[in-house]
């Protein structure tokens, strides 16, 4: 969690925060996406995470991929934005936000994909049609919309 994110926490409690975040969509040469357990929870999720104060999307981008992953983001393309009602994301220890994230599609990076053990324990690609059964909701809903995909920025 950052910094501002925790200072947010001291003051609003669990109450629900507007996160501005991001995700990666990470295909491997097999067009299998990769997907990491989380250690907060017992789900599975693209790599993901907040914008922090001054960043740009990309750089959040980057840096959340390399923290969870050891990946190194090379080249990455916006797919969509995903906000609203359906956006809604509860952690179990009672932490609510609502997303604001744009998701980019990673088809080149570089180095071995390697869970962090802080926010990840594991580290696995599937196939498409062979998504885990505990997969967190959004991102379930983010891959959906990656098979309609066609190359237009989406707003989802």
């Amino acid at each position: 969690m950052n910094e501002y994110v925790k200072t947010m926490r001291q003051l609003v409690g669990h109450r629900p925060l507007l996160l501005p975040g991001v995700r990666a969509l990470i295909f491997n040469s097999r067009q299998e996406i990769l997907l990491l357990r989380r250690t907060d929870m017992p789900a599975w999720c693209l790599p993901s995470g907040s914008v922090e104060l001054g960043e740009t999307a990309l750089e959040a981008l980057r840096r959340e991929v390399a923290e969870e992953t050891a990946l190194t983001v090379l080249e990455a393309e916006p797919m969509a934005l995903y906000s609203g009602r359906t956006q809604k994301f509860t952690y179990l220890n009672g932490d609510e936000i609502y997303c604001f994230s744009v998701a980019f599609v990673v088809r080149r990076w570089e180095g071995e994909p390697k869970a962090d053990g802080v926010e990840s324990a594991e580290i696995r690609f599937f196939p498409l049609a062979e998504l885990p059964q505990e997969l967190v909701a959004i991102h379930r809903a983010t891959l959906e919309d990656y098979k309609k995909y066609r190359g237009a920025f989406m707003l989802c």
